[in-house]
């Protein structure tokens, strides 16, 4: 079957660092480690496993930092490689194993791509704590071989398919899971609105895990996917206050708008004009930047996490505040947390998704962000601004990564287009 690999090496990183700002061939094109072409299809590695075929796949922020080596290496230890990228997937069954029940062959699903101890083959006994808790996206095997065995050899390290050896991910034409971390997807549904699935439900488990919100305001920072995802969510989940949603350019505040921001503002004077409007009094100090005291907001969704938006978040947040940082923060230079004691401050990061208290039973952030996307009806599609085939995937990733000058917000690959 045709896929999109990734592979680190020593040389690849070596010429990624060297050359990636001056060619995109040295992190997407034949210099990276970035490689188009057959591998072996997956065979089930057992009875309660599930083959599909990829229908859509989408191109993450995350991916874009790992193949441009922007993202911290803290994290390498937790992947396997060469590996099949590709972690927002969409796909049909076409095989299911024996003791596969919920799932039937020919239908659409979602995939949660955490690689919990089921997959890995350990028994319900034996799940590690964040499994146990139904919160897979923080196993703490990710680092360990498991009992699973796939075409001969245990499953390799690894925290989520896209960048795990032993399991392709959607960036390919077929793939395999293990039947937990699949979703039906109703009839009606689009396809570009379940390829947003995974996406939308990163910015559903914030905001179900940030209760109880506050009356408001609260302020979400991002013009991507995961931003707008937040703005959603929080709508969708009941919230009614107010929602200051921070972006930079105008289609994407008008996604904002259509997705439920009661005000939408750009970063810089029109985001300080809104604290400001909180009650906020702006204070010089001798040196540095200004700072602000009174007013300010009790909520804050960082979903950048660049070295700005957090000293941003810092600053915006009224005292004891929180701050949930959803974008893939890493090494921040000359950070200054003094507002984190000042202020007794509280920041909290969200890794994906899991089992929620929704309604008053446990359900899955996949489950609930698939209800509330047909309950809502919001045209979140809208979001999916260039797909294409999968033998494209250097354009596809050129087009995410140029977002400022190509407007993409969400890229999409097709492997059944071409």
């Amino acid at each position: 079957m045709r896929a999109v690999t990734f592979d680190v090496t020593i040389p690849s990183y070596v010429v990624g660092k060297t050359l990636g700002k001056v060619t995109e061939a040295a992190v997407f094109g034949g210099l990276s480690g970035v490689r188009f072409g057959d591998v072996p299809e997956p065979r089930l590695p057992g009875d309660d496993w599930v083959k599909l075929e990829i229908i859509k796949a989408g191109i993450c922020g995350s991916d874009i930092g790992n193949l441009t080596l922007k993202s911290s290496p803290a994290m390498e230890p937790f992947g396997s490689f060469p590996a099949v990228l590709g972690h927002e997937i969409l796909a049909r069954v076409v095989e299911v194993g024996s003791s596969v029940r919920h799932i039937e062959v020919g239908q659409r699903v979602a995939v949660d791509p955490g690689v919990s101890c089921d997959v890995r083959g350990f028994p319900v006994a034996h799940r590690c704590p964040s499994c146990a808790d139904g919160l897979p996206a923080t196993c703490t095997r990710a680092g360990e071989e498991g009992r699973t065995v796939i075409d001969g050899t245990p499953i390799k390290r690894g925290m989520t398919i896209g960048y795990h050896g032993s399991l392709p991910g959607g960036w390919g034409d077929r793939m395999i899971a293990h039947q937990s971390q699949l979703f039906p997807v109703a009839d009606e549904m689009s396809d570009h609105t379940a390829v947003l699935i995974e996406p939308l439900a990163v910015g559903m488990h914030a905001a179900l895990r940030s209760r109880p919100l506050p009356e408001g305001p609260v302020l979400v920072i991002g013009s991507g996917p995961i931003a707008l995802g937040v703005v959603w969510a929080l709508r969708a989940s009941g919230y009614e206050g107010e929602l200051v949603a921070q972006m930079k350019r105008p289609h994407e505040q008008k996604l904002a708008r259509a997705f439920g921001a009661s005000d939408v503002v750009t970063p810089g004077e029109e985001a300080r004009d809104a604290l400001i409007d909180t009650g906020a009094q702006a204070y010089m100090p001798i040196v540095g930047d200004e700072v602000y005291a009174g007013g300010g907001f009790p909520l804050i969704f960082d979903c950048v996490g660049s070295g700005e938006t957090i000293k941003q978040g810092l600053r915006y947040a009224c005292v004891r505040g929180t701050i949930v940082l959803l974008g893939c923060a890493a090494e921040i230079p000359k950070l200054d947390l003094t507002f984190v004691w000042a202020n007794e401050l509280k920041i909290q990061g969200y890794q994906c998704y899991g089992d929620e208290q929704w309604r008053g039973k446990l359900e899955h952030t996949f489950q609930i962000t698939h209800d509330m996307l047909l309950e809502t009806g919001v045209a979140v599609e809208d979001m999916v601004t260039h797909v294409f085939p999968l033998a494209q995937y250097r354009n596809a990733l050129s087009t995410a990564a140029n977002h400022r000058k190509t407007g993409s917000v969400k890229v999409v690959l097709d492997p059944q287009a071409g």
